[in-house]
């Protein structure tokens, strides 16, 4: 249900490259982005970092400009590029071994300079001659009806990333349901209608809890009630994760049988939707790396058996957190993965109890595992308390800076300060105005009713 984790906190401002050319051939990237941060200060002096991250098609060059939003600003020396400055205007030119960007890689810059005065950001960038927009520049497919599964279709992991049908890395923003079995009314016509076209959210996710009055109660029933869902998802073109939630008891194996039956229901019966993502364990607890492993490679190849290119995300030790919570890494998965492809490791974490050394494995992590958030709340691990604010939007930021995927806990109306509806709000029609909203779904709806701008073609 609730549990653990924190993302590093980013400080860059971030902005968007709409257009990569190559001076040679002219061959535009659809979206990429720039993050331009200070990292120190001295009298007088400044030192900057400036990440350039393609999100578009591969180029062969590339040259940055911008200008120095205060006169007294200058560049003194740089790296990873050539820099020079006139008057106010800057420009960084890829190297010949730094020229080449394919999607999603990233080319970090840097300088030192000087300043008199104010040393504020600038504030608009081009990329050879093309404004920055921070949106993509490519209008969707011929055909696509514009939601998240018809722009992106089904989903694969490339690398360390999710990707779309044209291979290009993406990030899912949505919400849990509550447990299914406690707030089925939460989890109606009007309340998908909201989710998908109000808060503008790219995935469900629905917690069928195994335990706890869940499925072990009524398997035929709780298996329906779930293929309803991602039907309701399917129809809103919203991608389906169907959590198997386990949490107590803590190893997945005492429910071996039950998912091996489940999954090969609910795989057989869903393999040609293209918007269904299986979500194997939710947290496993007080148990070993290998036993969720065992449990794993065991339950995948039920699913594979019926829908042999869905990805599968598997849950991790510690309350799906990497281990740390279990004083832990991510070395022993990094050591020691599944035994599958198309997969992907849940981290959980919930903003008020879960900062530093969560963020610091996350960071690490991202690099050499494909990570999903299938759980985070902006509150305590218990699902209560006050939202950290601060805490939740750095752990978003930093999500957004990743491209990892992620759901919030929960789309539903508890009483519980992690719950996004105030109580009582399923007993009616409105999911969306400021009125039913806590301050957690508040936050959660102005962060996920951005534009996603899935990059395509």
């Amino acid at each position: 249900m609730k549990r653990f984790l924190a993302l590093l906190a980013t400080c860059a401002t971030v902005l968007g490259l709409t257009a990569l050319v190559t001076p040679q051939a002219a061959v535009a990237a659809t979206g990429c982005r720039v993050d331009y941060t200070v990292t120190n200060t001295w009298q007088g002096g400044f030192q900057a970092a400036v990440k350039i991250t393609n999100l578009g098609a591969p180029v062969a060059g590339w040259k940055l400009a911008f200008a120095m939003p205060d006169p007294g600003q200058r560049v003194a020396q740089g790296w990873n590029a050539t820099w020079s400055q006139a008057g106010s205007a800057v420009t960084a030119t890829a190297p010949d071994w730094n020229a080449a960007l394919a999607t999603g890689a990233v080319a970090d810059l840097g300088f030192t300079g000087s300043f008199a005065g104010a040393n504020p950001t600038p504030s608009t960038f081009t990329l050879n001659g093309v404004t920055c927009t921070g949106s993509a520049d490519e209008p969707p497919p011929v055909g696509d009806d514009g939601t998240p599964v018809g722009i992106n279709g089904r989903l694969h992991v490339c690398g360390v990333n999710l990707c779309n049908q044209y291979d290009r890395p993406v990030q899912l923003r949505g919400m849990s349901t509550h447990g299914i079995q406690w707030f089925s009314q939460c989890y109606n016509a009007a309340s998908m209608d909201a989710l998908a076209h109000d808060w503008k959210a790219d995935l469900l996710r629905i917690a069928m809890y195994v335990q706890e009055d869940g499925y072990e109660t009524d398997p035929a029933g709780f298996t329906n009630r779930v293929n309803g869902l991602v039907d309701m998802a399917e129809d809103r073109g919203v991608y389906a994760l169907i959590d198997f939630h386990t949490l107590t008891p803590g190893d997945p194996n005492y429910n071996l049988d039950r998912a091996k039956t489940f999954f090969a229901s609910v795989a057989a019966r869903n393999a040609d939707k293209a918007n269904v993502i299986y979500e194997i364990a939710n947290e496993p607890n007080g148990v070993s790396w290998s036993a969720i492993k065992s449990y794993a490679e065991q339950v995948i190849p039920v699913i594979r058996a019926a829908d042999p290119d869905a990805v599968v995300v598997v849950g991790t030790r510690g309350w799906s957190s990497l281990g740390v919570s279990d004083g832990s890494s991510e070395s022993e998965i990094v050591n020691n993965p599944v035994a599958a492809t198309n997969i992907m490791y849940a981290f959980h974490f919930y903003a008020a109890s879960h900062k530093d050394n969560y963020r610091a494995t996350v960071s690490r992590a991202a690099a050499q595992l494909p990570l999903f958030v299938t759980e985070f709340g902006t509150v305590s691990a218990t699902g209560g308390g006050a939202m950290d604010r601060a805490s939740t939007a750095a752990w978003l930021d930093l999500l957004d800076q990743l491209k990892i995927s992620y759901a919030n806990w929960t789309y539903s109306d508890a009483p519980e300060s992690s719950a996004a509806l105030q109580p009582g709000t399923c007993d009616g029609t409105d999911y969306s105005t400021s009125g039913v909203l806590t301050e957690s779904g508040a936050l959660l709806k102005d962060r996920i009713s951005t534009p996603d701008h899935f990059p395509t073609g």
